[in-house]
């Protein structure tokens, strides 16, 4: 009994620490079995142990109730702005809506419309391709270059436009050496200013009496020769003004050029010794004045801002879009803009007004088109090559014209070089003698008009006014648009006038030099 008993005793303790025990009698439990087992007796705890154990689960609870109190402290504490959170979440998900204005309006602020940018490009490819199709599909392949030496040269062993353009040099050579002859003080300013008169005179003479006289020189190669030589009178004027200031300051014994003639030193605006620094009457040589003959340039300086070396890709690149886009203009001005012209003929002939209107507005797309290629061709790729071969630094050939508000901004912008000459040798010495801004820009677009008509009459070989005209339009549509029309209206009118008043002029010299040529229309 007593075995039975001791054997019953620690199995009854057993089961009772297991119920009321939990984790820590279930393993005092199996290690008692263990021992029990073994037939050896478990190890006593000490005293000391039970009592650390007692403390340590006191404070452990003593840690978690006031854990505990202070988590619920807190959350009394935070309980209004939970609640805050929880009305305001809850009124967020009931309301949708805010005070806010549509993206079109201009309210709004928004501005981010290259989406509707990179549309407006693909409908205008979209549409102009089956423009292009529906031509192809009509006339067929019009594209000849053998036609376009044709329009150069009536015979092949005649170069009438060449020789015109090699006999320029004699009027470059008359104004280098009459300025010599002016700073050693060999002949007087007075004579000097007849003699550069009487030579930019003939510059503008000569090759309009050559282009008409002489029966083998064709349109394009006239229209060729008197641009050259245009360009050449804007640039021996600025070269004699230019050097009669810089006489002027000798003269009053002045010891270095001022700004406005005369770039700073090579160290601040070159950047190598490379190209030295040039004073008056230095600057007096051949090599200077031929520089200045084919830099992209109009206005005359001692010494130009000059590039520190020629970047042969950029040179390349530039070469490679001045052949592309000459035979893309060529191309579409044969496909495409010459049978458009052939059509409009009969209309104006009859002057069918509808018709005229549908003429014109059919030939303003690729006439438009023609001339924004142009623009790229002459004032991006050709001037940028020149410039790139010569080193010639200042790029500035064209500004954001696209943007312009106004007429007179546009006039400002697109041209820079015919800008920056009329603003220094023409413009500002108007004003300078007294005459009030409006004339003086009215004088400006007088000269204009003047070698527009004189660009055009002349190697068609008729005199008409169109081109005249159309330059002094710009006169009161400039006042008009600057007095009624302001931001998008503006540039919107800037464009009408550019895509439309171009075709007209255009209309109205092919018709005329039908009838005068080919005494039909037809």
């Amino acid at each position: 009994m007593s075995d039975r008993a001791e054997m019953r005793g620690p199995v009854s303790r057993r089961r009772r620490t297991t119920i009321s025990g939990g984790g820590a009698a279930a393993a005092k439990q199996a290690n008692g079995s263990k021992w029990h087992d073994a037939g050896e007796k478990p190890p006593q705890c000490s005293a000391k142990a039970k009592t650390n154990e007692v403390s340590r689960h006191a404070s452990v609870n003593g840690k978690v109730d006031g854990e505990m109190g202070k988590s619920e402290q807190l959350q009394l504490r935070d309980s209004p702005k939970k609640q805050r959170s929880v009305v305001e979440d809850f009124n967020e998900r009931l309301s949708c809506h805010v005070l806010q204005e549509s993206l079109l309006s201009s309210a709004s602020g928004y501005n981010n419309y290259r989406g509707i940018l990179n549309w407006c490009v693909v409908m205008l490819v979209l549409s102009n391709a089956r423009l292009f199709l529906e031509n192809i599909i009509k006339y067929g392949i019009l594209v000849d270059p053998i036609q376009v030496v044709s329009l150069f040269l009536k015979d092949p062993y005649s170069w009438p436009s060449a020789c015109l353009i090699i006999v320029s040099n004699v009027f470059i050579l008359a104004a280098l050496y009459t300025e010599r002859r002016l700073a050693v003080g060999t002949i007087s300013q007075m004579t000097g200013l007849i003699l550069h008169i009487f030579n930019l005179t003939s510059l503008l003479i000569f090759p309009a009496a050559t282009v008409l006289t002489v029966t083998s020189v064709t349109p394009v190669g006239g229209v060729l020769s008197l641009v050259i030589y245009t360009v050449l009178f804007l640039k021996l004027y600025s070269y004699q003004d230019t050097n009669r200031w810089c006489r002027e300051i000798r003269q009053a014994k002045a010891k270095r050029l001022t700004r406005s003639y005369s770039c700073p030193s090579v160290a601040q605006s070159n950047g190598s010794a490379v190209h030295p620094h040039v004073s008056y009457p230095g600057n007096l040589t051949h090599r200077d004045m031929y520089y200045f003959v084919f830099a992209p340039t109009l206005c005359y300086q001692l010494n130009f801002p000059r590039s520190p070396r020629i970047r042969k890709r950029f040179l390349i690149r530039r070469l490679f879009e001045m052949l592309f886009f000459m035979q893309l203009l060529v191309g579409l001005i044969q496909q495409w803009m010459v049978p458009t012209i052939q059509n409009s003929m009969k209309p104006f002939q009859e002057m069918d007004f509808s018709r005229m209107v549908e003429r014109l507005l059919k030939l303003a797309v690729p006439n438009h088109l023609i001339w924004l290629i142009f623009f790229y061709w002459f004032f991006h790729s050709s001037m940028n090559f020149v410039a790139e071969l010569l080193q010639f630094g200042d790029r500035e050939f064209y500004k954001d014209w696209w943007n312009s508000e106004s007429v007179t901004y546009f006039w400002a912008n697109w041209n820079i070089p015919v800008h920056k000459w009329c603003l220094r040798h023409f413009y500002k010495p108007v004003l300078r003698k007294g005459v009030n801004k409006f004339l003086a820009q009215t004088a400006v677009f007088l000269m204009s008009a003047f070698f527009h008509e004189y660009l055009v009459s002349v190697p068609l070989k008729m005199l008409r006014p169109w081109a005249f005209m159309g330059m002094m339009t710009q006169v009161p549509l400039a006042w008009f648009v600057g007095r009624f029309l302001n931001g998008n209206y503006g540039n919107a009118a800037v464009w009408i006038s550019l895509i439309i008043g171009q075709p007209v002029a255009v209309l109205m010299y092919v018709h005329d030099y039908y009838v005068i040529h080919h005494g039909t229309t037809t």
